[in-house]
């Protein structure tokens, strides 16, 4: 098979495609305005308490993790549901690896969010 020529318009309609899909995650799925809401919060703090830039660098990758692990649990939930609209053990089974990825990336995040934030805090604190 060969690959389609680049074009400008097919470019500009992949990125209407990923935002439109990152619309739908934030409209549709509850736990992805928990983790927005969560983000917000943790980029707030982290101008409040001038974090550096290799605090900024840990911070977005992890926010970045969690909103990818998200999207791809969303994915394959959906995908899932539309292969066997039924009860499969098997899909729940990966529906249920996928929310693991979730739990983990928010859980690290929530790690790398203490480590950079709470010696800040003390330090205020302390102060």
């Amino acid at each position: 098979m060969t690959p389609d020529k680049f074009s400008v318009k097919a470019r500009k309609n992949s990125f209407r495609y990923a935002f439109r899909g990152l619309a739908s995650l934030l409209k549709n799925e509850h736990n992805s305005r928990i983790h927005t809401a969560a983000a917000v919060i943790a980029v707030t703090a982290g101008l409040i308490l001038r974090i550096s830039l290799p605090e900024w660098c840990i911070l977005t990758v992890v926010i970045g993790m969690v909103f990818v692990a998200e999207l791809l649990n969303s994915s394959v939930e959906t995908l899932a549901d539309v292969a066997e609209p039924g009860w499969n053990t098997k899909i729940g089974l990966v529906k249920d690896y996928s929310a693991a990825a979730v739990l983990i990336a928010s859980i690290v995040s929530l790690i790398a969010g203490a480590l950079i934030f709470i010696p800040k805090i003390i330090s205020l604190l302390l102060n």
